[in-house]
């Protein structure tokens, strides 16, 4: 166990370390990187963390994060407002946006339904899905999930609730092309292959 010269210091080594994809070491490197930094610098830093956890919002319609209420992408007047891709989460949201490729609404579910995670349909906002289809009359739901057997149980799920619905006849169901290979989420593919996936979707069957 790593003995530090400081109980701050050792704290603020915890804090860092707790998130995703941060080590120890790593941790202690950003830590001293900020107590050489100005105070000024570090108060930037601070105060824009402490902003984002306050005043960054959901989307009360997609769910991607916004600034405001509604996110820019569902205001604006130039998206295809007939067509919907659902991802599982905002980075999917990013990736697709950087490809340049698509230019409709989206649908952030928050997850994809895992039973060995503890997360089913009703963690998820697929009831804010299906409540979106016919008063924004949407034509096309793409399911840009990620290519796994959970991404496939929840595109099943969805379709199955659709199909249930009898909101399917004039409604077409697509998937990305499986040119994002299998096991793959969306956020780590390249965007010339995950925009050809869009471009070149398929229409889902079951």
């Amino acid at each position: 166990m790593t003995s530090y010269p400081s109980i701050l210091l050792s704290k603020a080594v915890d804090q860092f370390a707790s998130l995703p994809g941060i080590g120890r070491k790593t941790a202690l490197r950003l830590v001293l990187y900020l107590l050489r930094q100005s105070d000024k610098d570090v108060e930037a830093f601070t105060s824009a963390l402490t902003t984002l956890k306050s005043d960054v919002h959901y989307c009360r319609i997609c769910h991607t994060i916004s600034d405001q209420e509604i996110c820019p992408i569902c205001q604006s007047h130039s998206r295809d407002k007939h067509t919907l891709c659902v991802v599982e989460n905002v980075q999917d949201v990013m990736s697709i946006e950087n490809t340049g490729q698509y230019h409709g609404l989206y649908h952030v579910l928050g997850g994809i339904i895992s039973p060995m995670d503890g997360i089913g349909p009703s963690d998820l906002e697929i009831d804010s899905l299906i409540a979106r289809i016919q008063p924004e009359e949407i034509r096309e739901v793409i399911l840009a999930l990620p290519t796994t057997m959970e991404g496939d149980t929840t595109n099943f799920y969805i379709y199955r609730r659709l199909i249930s619905l009898q909101m399917t006849d004039n409604l077409r169901i697509s998937q990305i092309a499986r040119g994002v290979a299998i096991g793959n989420e969306l956020e780590y593919t390249d965007e010339i292959t995950l925009g050809r996936s869009i471009i070149n979707r398929v229409d889902f069957k079951v």
